[in-house]
């Protein structure tokens, strides 16, 4: 049966205000510096969690401010991406932490642990999925969860996990049933001090320098069985509904990303002068960034599809992977326009434009890379 859309119980336009001034005034002037240090934006993460940024998507009775619509969040997702997107990632790890939690979580577990992620410090959180040998593959899990008494113990690696080195809070998934891929996938929370779990190392990155991503390893960690986030083998399913939703979460990061850049491009185009001048007038560069604007509006609207279909209770899986793929590539697109336009002055250090060229790439190659997105879209042209 298809679902009535959520209500909205905040005022999304104030929301979305809100979301834009934070970008703008602690976001974007900060975003230069963060990149160069590598540090972890803590202090920003504090004003926001103040000013309710970093959990207005969760529900109203853990502490949130219960904005249920995926489309409206991904109205504020692009206002916040616009001010800076890894600085936007360490605001959003709570919420994308909450996904499977609230998915796959007893209303106890629930009560346990969503009420922190609503707080004035949060916790550092992490999901770990990805394993140095399957990636894309999340069926192919290889972390074990072999039965003991009382609970479970863990053994296997993850790698380029979010907040990894830091993480206070960590769902891990792994396999009951070692060679049965989808069937044995279940959920574990595990928390820092947990013996057994190992955090780090950072891994350096070409982009996104300030939101951490690191190797965690289980060696022997033992989970008391009140950390299993449903039955034993149930959580595949849920791990694909949550990547579903993450990938149009990213869409809409990554329009805001590309959006600044195009931004950025046109103010430059309209000062910069060349032959007499602006460069503006010369084809070759309006129409570079005229591509840029029909690529970010189409990735918009094929975002915000997937998001109304999800709210509705549609299937969307194809969907919300066509928008991550044309979200993502325009994004890149963007950035590079962005480059090319400002020429030397894009290429240095000190320039916005080269820091969000290699930020973007990121986003087509997490939560499924582009090649992923294309198959998962030729298949169900056949299904």
């Amino acid at each position: 049966m298809v679902q009535s859309a959520p209500t909205r119980p905040l005022d999304l336009d104030s929301l979305r205000a809100a979301a834009h001034a934070f970008a703008r005034d602690e976001m974007r002037p900060v975003a230069l510096s963060y990149d160069e240090s590598e540090e972890y934006p803590l202090d920003v993460l504090r004003r926001a969690a103040a000013a309710g940024l970093t959990h207005y998507d969760l529900p109203t009775e853990y502490g949130g401010s219960g904005v249920e619509s995926l489309s409206d969040r991904c109205a504020v997702i692009e206002e916040l991406a616009w001010g800076d997107s890894p600085i936007f990632w360490v605001i959003a790890q709570g919420g994308f932490f909450a996904g499977p939690l609230l998915a796959l979580g007893s209303e106890e577990q629930k009560q346990r642990w969503l009420p922190a992620l609503c707080s004035a410090e949060p916790p550092a959180c992490s999901v770990a999925i990805t394993e140095p040998e399957h990636g894309s593959d999340a069926a192919a899990i290889e972390t074990t969860a072999t039965r003991r008494d009382g609970g479970y113990v863990l053994n296997g690696r993850k790698k380029f996990i979010g907040n990894g080195h830091i993480a206070d809070l960590c769902i891990v998934f792994a396999t009951v049933e070692p060679g049965s891929r989808s069937r044995g996938v279940t959920a574990f929370l595990v928390e820092a001090g947990d013996e057994g779990f190992v955090r780090g190392p950072r891994l350096p990155k070409m982009g996104s320098r300030c939101f951490p991503a690191a190797e965690v390893s289980f060696d022997d960690c033992f989970v008391p069985e009140d950390r299993r986030l449903g039955a034993e083998g149930a959580a595949f399913r849920g791990l694909m509904w949550v990547f579903d939703v993450a990938r149009i979460q990213l869409a809409a990061a990554s329009v805001g990303l590309g959006r600044a850049a195009l931004e950025l491009a046109v103010d430059y185009a309209k000062e910069r002068e060349a032959f007499g001048r602006p460069i503006h007038e010369f084809q070759a560069v309006s129409f570079r960034l005229a591509e840029v604007k029909l690529k970010l509006d189409q990735a918009r609207l094929m975002t915000h599809r997937a998001a109304e279909l999800a709210d509705t209770g549609h299937p969307f899986s194809t969907e919300a992977a066509m928008a991550k793929l044309a979200a993502s590539e325009a994004s890149v697109f963007a950035a590079s326009a962005a480059v090319m336009t400002l020429g030397g002055a894009g290429y240095i250090r000190d320039s916005l434009a080269q820091k969000w060229y290699r930020d973007a790439k990121l986003d087509e190659i997490w939560d499924g890379t582009s090649d992923i997105m294309r198959l998962l879209i030729a298949r169900s042209l056949f299904a």
